[in-house]
């Protein structure tokens, strides 16, 4: 096995070589200078130490191996979504083990590729795109993820974009055309329609379907953002001025999709929009509030209410999972469609990232800047 050479070592060998007493026979680099080859060992990272509490920029140990599966990725962009501020806040339903660095949907290039992986074409440099959502960790210059839950990112669609993409585009995708059946010029009403998810529903619908979207947005200025992304028409949220402006833009026979990931009033109010045979896609609850439905209103629209939920498909039918995001990051690829990054912060600032998110404040993505591409 080959020792690394000390300084001293090195100097003497290389007198000699000059003066032609000993033959030059180089080995691997590796074995004269072993420091630059090395992975860095430690990386920094924004981590939860308490709940309710800012993060904290610091220094964390990176793992020594990863599995045969697994990737290691040098972040460089991570977006913010809803449940990472609800994990942060304690309101997540499943047991937090702290220290946590929260952010599941990374893009990056890859700085190591397990056998499996590399087998599977992920090389070290290549450009990925991830949605960790089993271990988080997105907040850091590394993240070591699931050759599963990874895919390439297009060469010509920068990390910010691609980083916006998977989690809302994916489940829009899933709702509107696999549940929903969309079809051109059909009628679709999008609640949080100025949000992350419901942009990426609009954006969707709009520019992929051509189908005829009406946006509901919490004010005026993100009704404006909704019209420029593609919907005929974008209001904010009043039953009344919602229920006109359904009867106008179907001419009284309601919209054909509902596509709702607010709950609530809005949820409700959505509700007596729908037409007749129509589908309601339920993709979340913003508001945090679970409307109650009794079984009987079913029978006065004869309309069907479906779920949509991407973690669910990442266990039950994984092919439609990878393949549904593969399709986004296709379509942004031939711009068919282009996600709205809201605003992006560097790493340091993630605690002003994710007051901006509770304070309501972003529309599409937020995104942070973590390392050099």
């Amino acid at each position: 096995m080959a020792v690394p050479m000390s300084k001293q070592v090195c100097s003497v060998l290389c007198k000699a070589v000059l003066r032609k007493e000993v033959p030059l026979r180089l080995g691997p680099l590796s074995n004269f200078f072993p420091s630059q080859v090395r992975k860095s060992s430690s990386y920094r990272a924004a981590v939860l130490k308490e709940l309710k509490k800012p993060l904290v920029i610091e220094t964390v140990n990176a793992p020594k191996k990863i599995k045969k599966d697994e990737i290691r990725v040098k972040v460089v962009n991570c977006a913010v979504n809803a449940s990472d501020i609800m994990i942060c806040d304690g309101e997540n339903e499943s047991q937090l083990k702290l220290p946590f660095t929260p952010g599941f949907e990374i893009a990056g290039e890859i700085l190591e590729a397990g056998s499996e992986a590399a087998a599977e074409g992920f090389n070290v440099g290549d450009r990925i795109v991830g949605l960790n959502k089993d271990n988080h960790g997105g907040f850091a210059e590394q993240c070591v993820i699931s050759m599963k839950d990874a895919w390439q990112a297009p060469s010509s669609v920068s990390f910010k974009k691609c980083v916006s993409l998977p989690d809302s585009y994916a489940t829009a995708l899933i709702g509107l055309a696999r549940r929903a059946h969309l079809k051109e010029g059909d009628s679709v009403l999008i609640t949080a329609a100025a949000g992350g998810l419901g942009l990426a529903a609009v954006d969707i619908a709009s520019h992929v379907y051509r189908a005829k979207v009406v946006g509901v947005c919490s004010t005026s200025d993100k009704s404006s953002l909704v019209r420029e992304k593609g919907a005929w028409s974008a209001l904010v949220f009043n039953p009344h001025d919602l229920e006109v402006t359904v009867k106008d833009v179907s001419k009284g026979k309601g919209m054909k999709v509902v596509f709702d990931a607010v709950g609530g009033d809005v949820f409700t109010a959505a509700l007596k929009t729908v037409a007749h045979e129509g589908t309601v896609i339920v993709a979340g609850f913003a508001s945090r509030q679970v409307p109650q439905l009794q079984l009987s209103e079913l029978l006065q629209g004869s309309y069907s209410i479906l779920g949509v939920s991407l973690s669910y498909y990442r266990t039950k039918d994984p092919e439609v999972y990878r393949d549904t995001v593969q399709d986004v990051l296709d379509m942004c690829e031939q711009g068919l469609i282009s996600p709205h990054i809201s605003e992006d912060f560097d790493l340091e600032k993630v605690n002003e990232a994710m007051e901006y998110m509770r304070a309501r404040k972003s529309s599409g993505k937020v995104v942070i800047n973590i390392c050099d591409s």
